[in-house]
């Protein structure tokens, strides 16, 4: 059973909360609901409540909900906004004065309530569909295997070039766009940002020659660079990072096709 002076008591309590918090004099509030001010200091004392239109309205300049002054669903998707409580202010308003508008309010709430659960419906159905897809595709998708070597293409000072064996296996996906790749590198640095980060995997194909603009892995001084390739020097994307002078020290080791972002 309802207790309404428990009720009377939240409300009360709620409006004198939110009122401070808001820092609005009762004298403001009282001048913004066009109500005199002893009507405010009634509610504070709990000697009467105002009615639910001046609730709503009380509300809106409050900045918070009707639960809020209920104190009733905190935190919760329960908590009506300000557009639904007006549109529950305006249902009760029309149900008091038009029997017939109410109940053609409620045909056309129950004719648009069908028609958004179909819609839903629809859409669950597509996501359900593309996931669906997505999953076949990736069954379907063949993979091989290429070496990785960790983290020796420098992105920054330079990284002494690998003379070892790879540091392991990878899968890449066999497409035509990976055809050429002949191994995968790790970044090591920021001198490529933000194409190429710290830690990112590169694809290579294997190739003593890049043209001009390509960005590829490179040896200067027997240290290994990612870079993108100039007149003559090797270019940083980065422009707190300094470009790598080309000399007869310097080859090609491969050109980037691609990256992955995480080892499979």
């Amino acid at each position: 059973m309802v207790n309404r002076d428990e009720i009377k008591k939240t409300i009360t309590k709620n409006i004198v909360k939110y009122r401070k918090k808001a820092g609005i004099s009762q004298k403001e509030l009282a001048k913004r609901l066009n109500v005199l001010p002893s009507r405010i200091s009634n509610w504070e004392q709990g000697s009467n409540c105002p009615t639910t239109e001046i609730l709503f309205e009380l509300c809106k300049i409050l900045g918070v909900t009707i639960n809020d002054i209920y104190g009733i669903y905190p935190e919760s998707e329960m908590i009506l906004s300000y557009d639904e409580q007006e549109y529950i202010k305006k249902y009760r308003f029309i149900s008091e004065y038009s029997r017939e508008g109410a109940q053609a309010v409620a045909v056309i709430l129950d004719k648009e309530y069908s028609i958004a659960n179909q819609l839903r419906e629809q859409k669950e159905y597509i996501i359900e569909l593309e996931n669906l897809s997505q999953e076949e595709h990736q069954r379907n998708t063949k993979t091989r295997l290429i070496n990785y070597y960790y983290r020796l293409a420098s992105a920054g000072t330079g990284q002494i070039i690998f003379d070892s064996p790879p540091t392991k296996r990878i899968e890449i996906p066999d497409i035509p766009k990976y055809e050429h790749v002949d191994y995968a590198i790790g970044v090591n640095g920021v001198s490529m940002e933000p194409t190429y980060k710290d830690n990112d995997t590169l694809l290579i194909e294997m190739t003593d020659e890049v043209d001009k603009g390509e960005i590829g892995i490179f040896s200067v001084d027997n240290n290994c660079y990612v870079k993108k390739r100039g007149n003559k020097e090797l270019i940083s994307l980065n422009s707190d990072s300094p470009n790598i002078p080309l000399n007869e020290s310097a080859r090609c080791m491969g050109r980037v096709i691609d990256k992955l972002n995480e080892i499979k």
